[in-house]
Parts: C-alpha cells; sequence; structure tokens
C-alpha cells in the first residue's frame, strides 16, 4: 500500500531537515519530519506518507534498519523510500537497495533540484499506472494476457493492482522493483543495458555510475523464487527477460 499523506523527512541535521522541507514544501508538498528512526517508525503508521526521505546515519537506529522494518510491514510495501547517504557510504546504499529502498540522494554532492527531481521520480512511479504489455510467446510457454493481466508460466503480474504471484502466492514488490520487473517483461527477449534501466525505470542518466540496477535484479530474483530464471544476465551488457522458464526451473511445476 502507498500512502497518500505528507512526504516524512528524517534526518537528525536539523539545517539539512529544515533546507529539505523548505523546498519541498515550495513545490506544493505536504512534509512532516522525525529526527530518529524510531520517531520516523511510529509515525509512519499515523501519517501514511506518500514517500520517506530517510537518512541513514540517525542517532539512534541505522537508516537500513529503518528501512528494513517499513518494507517487513505489507502495509507500506510499495511506499517509496529516497535515501540520503554520505559519498562514502556505498556498501549502506548498497545494503538499502538490497531492503527495497528506491533511490538515494548523496549529501556531500547535494542539489536541491536533483532531490526534487528524485521526489517526483519516485512519486511517479508510484502514481502511473503500467502499459499495457505485448510480449511474444515463448516456445513451451503459457502465456496469456487478460484485463491487464500477463501470465507466464508460474509467474502472473496484475498490471492494474500493481500485484505479482508466482505459483499462486502473492510476492510483495516495492513499486521499483515492480516497475523494473514490469519494463523487463514488456520488452521480452530483448536485452536491456543497464544504462537503459536507470533511464526507463529511475529516471536516471544512462551513464551515472551505480550498482541501483545490479542491486535490485538481485532482489527481484530473491523475492520471485521459482520464477527467477525468467531474469537473465547479459555478462557485459545488461538484462533480458525470457518468456520461456529455463528447464531446470519448469520441471519444478
Amino acid at each position: 500500500m502507498t500512502g497518500s499523506g505528507p512526504i516524512l523527512v528524517v534526518d537528525d541535521e536539523e539545517d539539512l531537515r529544515d533546507l529539505l522541507v523548505l523546498n519541498l514544501r515550495r513545490e506544493g508538498f505536504d512534509t512532516a519530519v522525525a529526527s530518529t528512526g524510531a520517531e520516523a517508525l511510529e509515525m509512519i503508521g499515523e501519517l501514511r506518507p506518500a514517500a520517506i526521505v530517510l537518512d541513514l546515519m540517525l542517532p539512534d537506529v541505522p537508516g537500513t534498519e529503518v528501512c528494513r522494518q517499513i518494507r517487513s510491514n505489507p502495509e507500506f510495501a510499495s511506499t517509496p523510500i529516497l535515501m540520503l547517504t554520505a559519498r562514502g557510504e556505498e556498501i549502506d546504499r548498497v545494503v538499502g537497495f538490497e531492503l527495497g529502498a528506491d533511490d538515494y540522494v548523496v549529501k556531500s554532492a547535494f542539489s536541491v533540484r536533483e532531490f526534487l527531481l528524485r521526489v517526483r521520480a519516485v512519486l511517479r512511479r508510484t502514481a502511473t499506472p503500467a502499459p499495457a504489455l505485448a510480449v511474444e510467446n515463448g516456445e513451451g510457454t503459457d502465456h496469456t494476457t487478460g484485463e491487464g493481466v500477463l501470465t507466464l508460466g508460474i509467474l502472473r503480474i496484475d498490471l492494474d493492482a500493481h500485484r505479482v504471484y508466482v505459483r499462486d502466492k502473492e510476492i510483495l514488490l516495492t513499486v521499483t522493483e515492480f516497475r523494473l520487473l514490469h519494463t523487463l517483461a514488456e520488452r521480452a527477449g530483448r536485452v536491456q543495458t543497464r544504462g537503459k534501466l536507470l533511464q526507463d525505470v529511475w529516471d536516471m542518466p544512462p551513464d551515472m555510475n551505480t550498482r541501483t540496477v545490479d542491486t535490485h535484479v538481485k532482489r527481484l530474483r530473491e523475492k520471485m523464487g521459482d520464477a527467477a530464471g525468467h531474469l537473465e544476465t547479459v555478462r557485459g551488457v545488461g538484462y533480458r527477460f525470457n518468456a520461456t522458464l529455463p528447464k531446470r526451473r519448469a520441471q519444478q511445476e
């Protein structure tokens, strides 16, 4: 579930927090603030924020732990999370992505314009319904499309409801994970470079040096279980959605 409330800014640096809130309000956003992880977790249930801006360096608990707790609650599995990180915290950014964060902004290279663009991007990914898929049938694959539904063997993608099922069991995806899966699935059989995915899924420059795509694909595969074989790595290039599961996967049905 994605909230319709304010944007919650979680940061213990008062000056930066005030700067973010000021600029968000200038752009017409409602805001709320928290200075600790515990305060943020308590407020989320009450406010049901539209998005969360989360500092990774909090005085009580790491932002990665706050992110994990948010994502472990099915009610907020789709609430966009934008991480605030220091330049030297690449490993924390990777962990944050693996826990389900959607994007990040580096404090030491902070740009108000970039921050607002990224906030709008994660909100747009939440609000924009996915277009209809057009995927060619793969040999030996049970491939059917219904009212906004794509079925590929044991994998079913419900576009209207923004839900994904493997063997009729729902898997909880973040907004960005759903968008990534949808983007790859609608281009089944075609290799998508990391730069192309950064551009189309994250609204990021295609030449940005980041592990965003790789960490999201890794997390997506873990969640997809037996259907993970649909996502193929093309070494040195990027990823491809294979409409037909590899035989070793298909034989497990």
